[in-house]
């Protein structure tokens, strides 16, 4: 059968169903206009970026930052750092706060709504208000200053919400039978909850970890007003450092390095892609665990 008379069979079968024929049609034009858009975004980064790093190669890859080579292996190196340190500090506490949320509080309780209307909300907020809540309690009211250690707490308290959120809903999804089985062998709550459902739910919890991954490694609003933009390695939580997200942001503002911004931003790609790619290979063989 021809395209056409695909296309003809297809329309047929909505005969007389005109509501689910214009619905299918607006999900199929939504579908194809965000596909459309992450293309044209990759294309054009890649496109743009990847003759400038091939010809900004080898001093961009240098390990001291200076105006000559402006090198972006130290953003690289603090990218990582902020990236495991804030999934360090808020991953534990995230997954407690929905463990108790889904296991140990009363469901529909006032309580439970409160907070999960608070993570909701939270979790909808730009993140240059943590960016801005972060400067005024960690840099100014503490005297963290700008560094390191208050753009990792800014980040973390960003993401707390997100894997509240994803790890509750993880949690709730794992069917009531395995709760009541696990009871009926004689286990206790704790143990049916790390040892039964916590097992069971580890993909949708990933799934939100990976998601805090991205937002951590594209962040450039909070860590701005945190962490600062030095361009080097920090020596200790103290120092200021500056991420490649913030990298791109410095050199774009400067005006005078738009093809390194570029090449940084092939990076920055490649980076999350890596990152996410390994998540997703750990999360595999935890479920085949």
């Amino acid at each position: 059968m021809s395209v056409a008379g695909r296309l003809v069979a297809w329309f047929r079968s909505y005969r007389g169903q005109p509501l689910s024929l214009v619905l299918r049609l607006a999900m199929l034009l939504s579908v194809a206009a965000t596909v459309g858009m992450l293309l044209l975004l990759l294309g054009h980064i890649l496109v743009r970026g990847i003759p400038a790093l091939l010809e900004c190669l080898p001093s961009i890859f240098a390990w001291e930052y200076n105006g000559e080579n402006v090198s972006m292996t130290p953003a690289i190196v603090n990218t990582v750092l902020v990236t495991l340190l804030s999934l360090l500090a808020a991953v534990p506490l995230g997954i407690g706060a929905a463990i108790y949320l889904a296991e140990y509080a009363p469901r529909r309780s006032r309580l439970v709504q409160i907070i999960q209307l608070a993570t909701e909300t939270l979790a909808g907020i730009p993140s240059i208000i943590y960016g801005l809540f972060g400067y005024l309690l960690f840099v100014l009211a503490l005297g963290f200053g700008y560094s390191l250690g208050a753009g990792v707490v800014t980040l973390a308290l960003m993401i707390l919400p997100l894997i509240i959120r994803t790890s509750q809903e993880a949690l709730e999804s794992v069917p009531d039978t395995f709760r009541e089985g696990s009871f009926g062998l004689g286990a206790g709550r704790l143990r049916t909850v790390f040892r039964v459902v916590l097992p069971s739910a580890v993909p949708g919890i990933l799934a939100g970890v990976i998601l805090a991954v991205g937002r951590i490694a594209g962040e450039s609003a909070a860590l701005i007003f945190t962490a600062g933009t030095y361009a080097a390695v920090p020596d200790s939580l103290g120092d200021s450092a500056r991420t490649l997200s913030v990298h791109i942001y410095a050199l774009l503002s400067e005006g005078l390095y738009t093809r390194q911004a570029y090449a940084t931003a092939v990076v920055l790609l490649v980076v999350v892609v890596g990152i996410n790619t390994l998540s997703a290979f750990v999360a595999r063989k935890l479920v085949r665990r």
